[in-house]
């Protein structure tokens, strides 16, 4: 079967994006050993360039462009992290960049894809299809469209996850890492299978965002209404064309966790490790708990990003 990216392109990604992302920490933990049962291994995503791992395929998707397109500027839709990467990137690169943004997106994200410079269109998640927003953008004013997760590009940069997780920690056996349209998953499987075919693969997302599970119990992309989970990160409604195919090849399972279970999660990390991890972010850590996988196996965690708004910071604190 003919994927949309390969293990070299995520290794060029890699070359690409060297320098310019951060190569981020793998922390361990005694405590959430002892809690999970597993050797646990965190790639620490909150501490990338813009609070999370989206700016690696936005920087190498943006850095791919031809001068003509960068001269005409881009587009994207995002909850968030992606709006910010895509923002960094094109002010590193001298680009204009449109961010497509839902109403409800944390306050601080918002602010943060302002500060980098990029204009911000709004849309109600309810009743607007942000898709259809930012294709009429870009042939209104002929803006390169840059998808958050369906572009191989994208996929490529994301991949790059696993590829710095391999050298850290070679010996891994397992990786877990959230999903919501598949970016990050198809491009850590990419390149974790290329490294180490036997190693297990698992996708996590809320049980209130599950169209990954859904899909894997039909084999096909299943399209769920918009959904309501603390885990903005993840609030797609189906999984991605181009990832699909890849992930549903190369990854064993889809997990499920509670909203209650991740913001728990949220809390040790914040606590025990003193990292601050935004819900997405500690979705594949809360999933370990569950001891889905023999006990003693060698796990690769990635935690997404950090990008947490004020007022739900706030509200963790109080609760702590």
């Amino acid at each position: 079967m003919t994927f949309a990216i390969s293990f070299e392109d995520v290794q060029d990604a890699a070359h690409i994006i060297k320098g310019v992302a951060n190569r981020t920490p793998v922390i361990t933990s005694r405590t959430l050993d002892a809690l999970t049962g597993y050797q646990l291994y965190l790639k620490c995503e909150n501490f990338q360039r813009i609070g999370a791992f989206k700016f690696r395929g936005a920087y190498n998707a943006l850095f791919r462009l031809s001068e003509a397109e960068r001269a005409g500027g881009v587009v994207a839709h995002s909850s968030g992290n992606h709006a910010q990467g895509v923002a960094l990137a094109a002010k590193l690169l001298g680009i204009k960049a449109t961010i497509v943004m839902p109403t409800d997106a944390p306050a601080s994200k918002l602010a943060a894809t302002r500060g980098y410079g990029a204009d911000i269109v709004q849309y109600d998640r309810q009743t607007q299809d942000r898709a259809e927003i930012s294709a009429r953008l870009a042939r209104e004013r002929g803006l390169v469209m840059i998808h958050p997760f369906d572009n191989p590009h994208i996929m490529a940069g994301q991949g790059t996850v696993a590829l710095e997780l391999l050298e850290d920690v070679p010996d891994l056996e397992v990786l877990v890492a959230p999903m919501g349209g598949g970016g990050l998953m198809s491009g850590c499987a990419t390149a974790a299978k290329a490294l180490k075919p036997d190693l297990r693969l698992f996708g996590v997302e809320t049980k209130n965002s599950n169209d990954w599970w859904q899909s894997f119990q039909t084999g096909q992309r299943v399209h769920i209404p918009p959904p309501d989970t603390i885990a903005d990160g993840i609030r797609t409604q189906q999984p991605g064309e181009l990832t699909f195919s890849i992930i549903r090849e190369k990854v064993e399972a889809v997990w499920l966790v509670s909203d209650a279970d991740v913001i728990e999660m949220m809390k040790f990390l914040l606590t025990r490790l003193k990292i601050l991890v935004e819900p997405t972010g500690a979705v594949a850590v809360a999933a370990t708990l569950q001891k889905n996988v023999p006990p003693g196996s060698k796990v690769g965690v990635v935690v997404s990003g950090g990008n947490m708004d004020t007022e739900l910071l706030a509200q963790l604190l109080r609760s702590a």
